[in-house]
């Protein structure tokens, strides 16, 4: 069984929100057999900071949709996309 890295973007609700406060709650959120690899940021605009964590998922976990249902669910998510997949 092999692993697949995706690069996903989360996009907080506003400039307010604490980005660090942000990274846990998503780190708490992933389902079983998923983990984050890191976490970059990338400024969009007006103060706003998007986090573009690296997911690692089982390859048989049916891809990244889970993940993306869960991050979608953590209170100050806006939304989420997926940036870059591979296979690891």
């Amino acid at each position: 069984m092999g692993k697949v890295a995706a690069k996903m973007k989360v996009m907080p609700q506003s400039p307010e929100i604490d980005l660090d406060d942000l990274q846990d709650k998503l780190e708490d959120s992933l389902p079983e057999g998923a983990k984050i690899n890191g976490f970059e940021r990338d400024e969009v605009a007006f103060g706003l900071v998007a986090l573009l964590p690296t997911v690692i998922v089982p390859d048989d976990a049916g891809g990244t949709e889970a993940v993306e249902e869960r991050f979608m669910n953590v209170d100050g998510v806006e939304s989420v996309s997926v940036e870059n997949v591979g296979r690891i």
